[in-house]
């Protein structure tokens, strides 16, 4: 039995001799050292031997099979060092990787984020699944108020203990208002990003997913004034020259007065298109100053304290800057669109 071992050890020693990759490693291992391999096969056969052969022979097969498993290692690590070892020709061509694009909006809205920053805002998030009581009765929109119909609201199939439909996908930004007065207090000065979503027949220039920005200043002695002089240097800051403007009147429950910030259409110059339904002017910019009860819901004293609010639209805004038509581009995933900027 002992030189039956030997010899086998010796047979394998002289086929690791002439290995030469790991492929043909792995198959003399298979040959000799699996479970139906021949050193086993030797081994099996040591359970008829007397009990003190048993012993000196068990004992020697041990040794000779972790002599050979030391030797498979070693060889098998070399292999694996050469593998990792991989040729470059330094003077073939490169391959050429495409780079990625940021949506439109994105730019827009870090271009924003910037401008506002530098003005002293905070940068804010709200959560899109929001509660009714957030979305409107803290904005002053109460239950079977009219001015629910003007949002196109999604409501969520979920009733709560009253047997309300108490959860929507916000249709716009304004919740983060009164989340950030209730969070911060006054004075504060923030904008909030984000997506929000209404039920609209799609168009050129309507979306059922499309993205906005809040924005919202509380001090002391805060006038329209201050909301006007923001708004003019937001718009020169994004579009980087003059762009002609008008200020009108416009309701809006959770600010009074309330204003709509129009800009003339870039995109048609003022002519009227599909972009602008052909009036020549874009409805850009809902502002006003923030209704006392919204800051009543915040927590803020309305007697020392008094506010503006507004609500961007980043996909519009996006629309006018880089002269975007139809508002369905942002959301089509179309990489022909996507690349261009």
């Amino acid at each position: 039995m002992q030189e039956r071992l030997d010899k086998l050890k010796n047979e394998i020693k002289e086929a690791l001799k002439v290995v030469k990759n790991s492929d043909s490693l792995k198959d003399l291992e298979l040959k000799y050292l699996s479970r139906k391999g021949e050193f086993n096969q030797i081994l099996k056969s040591i359970a008829s031997l007397a009990e003190e052969e048993k012993k000196k022979i068990g004992s020697l097969a041990n040794e000779v099979k972790k002599d050979l498993m030391d030797e498979f290692s070693k060889i098998k690590n070399s292999f694996d060092n050469e593998e990792k070892i991989v040729f470059v020709d330094v003077t073939m061509p490169g391959t050429k990787f495409s780079k990625g694009h940021l949506n439109p909006i994105t730019l827009i809205q870090n271009d924003l984020e910037n401008l506002f920053t530098s003005m002293g805002f905070m940068v804010l998030d709200g959560p899109e699944l929001e509660s009714d009581y957030y979305c409107f009765e803290a904005l002053n929109i109460p239950k079977n108020h009219p001015a629910r119909d003007m949002q196109d609201t999604f409501y969520i199939d979920k009733k709560n203990t009253k047997g309300e439909f108490d959860l929507v996908m916000r249709p716009h930004t304004s919740p983060v208002q009164v989340r950030a007065m209730q969070k911060y207090g006054a004075p504060l000065r923030c904008v909030a990003p984000g997506r929000v979503f209404r039920s609209e027949a799609l168009d050129a220039c309507h979306e059922h997913t499309f993205y906005q920005m809040e924005g919202l200043m509380i001090d002391e002695n805060i006038s329209m004034a201050n909301l006007i002089s923001v708004m003019k240097e937001l718009i020169n800051g994004i579009f980087k020259r003059e762009v002609k403007t008008r200020i009108r009147p416009g309701y809006f429950p959770f600010v009074e007065p309330g204003i709509e910030l129009d800009i003339e259409c870039t995109i048609c110059g003022g002519v009227g298109c599909a972009s602008c339904k052909h009036s020549g002017w874009l409805e850009l910019l809902p502002a006003g100053m923030v209704h006392p009860r919204v800051l009543e819901h915040g927590g803020i004293d309305t007697d020392k304290y008094s506010g503006f609010a507004f609500g961007l639209g980043l996909t519009r805004l996006a629309m006018m800057k880089y002269g975007i038509s139809d508002i369905r581009h942002f959301n089509g995933a179309d990489l022909r669109f996507l690349s261009q900027f």
